[in-house]
């Protein structure tokens, strides 16, 4: 039966047959647009510390008000 807190369940079980963890899995599957290709967006260094913080916040990086610009951008490429 799927989860009714994931929002993208085709997602998130590639995710988990792939070898990534459930809490991140889930992560990524509830990112706004997770699954969508398209490559507009800009590079992370290229965005605002408020920017990513946003994504920081939808992604539910932990501890994100304490990070500086550097500290976010790393945490996003692996989180």
């Amino acid at each position: 039966m799927p989860d009714s807190r994931i929002k993208n369940e085709e997602q998130y079980r590639a995710l988990l047959e792939i070898g990534y963890s459930k809490e991140k899995s889930a992560r990524i599957a509830n990112t706004p647009d997770a699954g969508v290709k398209g490559g507009h967006a800009k590079p992370y260094n290229e965005w605002t510390k408020a920017e990513l913080y946003q994504q920081a916040r939808r992604v539910g990086i932990p501890g994100r008000s304490y990070m500086s610009k550097k500290n976010l951008i790393h945490s996003l490429r692996n989180n």
